[in-house]
């Protein structure tokens, strides 16, 4: 059987971004933060980490840092993957010599892929790699689907350990579990959907939510985990309108503004995103005071 990277919630942890380039105190304050709240791994250098407009000498850095900071005291899950298989395999590399403890690996995006494609895509990758990956699948960002039939074939890989799921498709999801047959782990991607995911026999959530409250949605999870099937639903309800406010505008718009009311990050965005409407952080703010944070 192949080894679960995590269970219950990994924090896709955002890069802090000064006009200068990356704030690594604020990195290290808030990586130091997650895992004293309990966390159960950090996700680096992925969509909420700002992936697509760090360069590539940023991204190296940002993942050995993390790596570094993190000292093994949890899983550290690097950001790989690019619409250039090459440069995927490249990353995986860097990844792995940094000491990532496993890849998380998006599809290819805007050029996107067949299913034949995304299979020879995701081959090449665990091939070159020496730590084990999950794929990650987001069709509404990089218009490319990640097909069940797709996930059984990649299933039989030894590298390929799990996949996270953000299609929002609870349907496609199950159909997934069942093909896979246990052979790769299956994590949420949408944090309005932990629950319904782990009922299915998903190991926890690669979450955004968890940026602001770490403790709460690891406990989530545990909580689910432990046969506390009511007290992990009504958590998942109740953090609702904080999760809807927290996706109001394209991740990390809202996260980066949360933190920054929190005092951890400037609310530093690299364009095309640029800081959070005001109604819609009005809205975000009371929804974090509500869940009880205070801001």
């Amino acid at each position: 059987m192949k080894n679960t990277v995590f269970t219950g919630a990994a924090t896709a942890i955002v890069t802090p971004l000064t006009r200068d380039g990356v704030d690594y105190e604020a990195f290290a304050r808030l990586i130091d933060w997650q895992i004293a709240e309990g966390i159960a791994a950090i996700v680096v250098a992925g969509t909420t980490g700002e992936s697509a407009t760090l360069n590539d000498k940023e991204h190296r850095e940002v993942i050995s840092f993390a790596v570094k900071q993190v000292a093994g005291r949890v899983p550290v899950i690097a950001g790989a993957g690019s619409n250039d298989t090459a440069y995927g395999v490249d990353l995986a590399r860097h990844a792995c010599e940094a000491g990532a403890d496993a890849l998380l690996a998006v599809t290819p995006y805007y050029n996107k892929a067949t299913q034949k494609g995304l299979i020879a895509n995701y081959t090449a990758m665990a091939d070159a790699s020496t730590k084990p990956i999950i794929l990650y699948n987001v069709p509404s960002r990089t218009g490319c689907n990640i097909l069940p039939e797709t996930c059984r074939v990649l299933a039989e890989h030894p590298m390929i350990v799990g996949i996270k799921e953000a299609s929002g498709d609870i349907s496609q999801i199950a159909e997934t579990a069942r093909l896979v047959e246990g052979k790769m782990d299956i994590y949420s991607g949408n944090d309005d959907q932990i629950i319904p995911v782990m009922a299915l026999g998903g190991k926890g959530v690669i979450s955004v939510l968890s940026n602001v409250l770490p403790r709460r949605t690891q406990a989530m999870c545990e909580r689910f985990l432990a046969g506390d099937v009511a007290g992990s639903r009504d958590e998942q309800l109740k953090l609702l309108p904080l999760v809807h406010a927290l996706f109001s505008e394209v991740n990390p718009i809202p996260v980066k503004a949360a933190l920054a009311r929190m005092g951890f990050v400037e609310n530093t965005l690299r364009l095309p995103m640029t800081p959070m409407e005001e109604a819609h952080e009005a809205v975000l703010l009371q929804e974090m005071r509500a869940a009880g944070i205070d801001v």
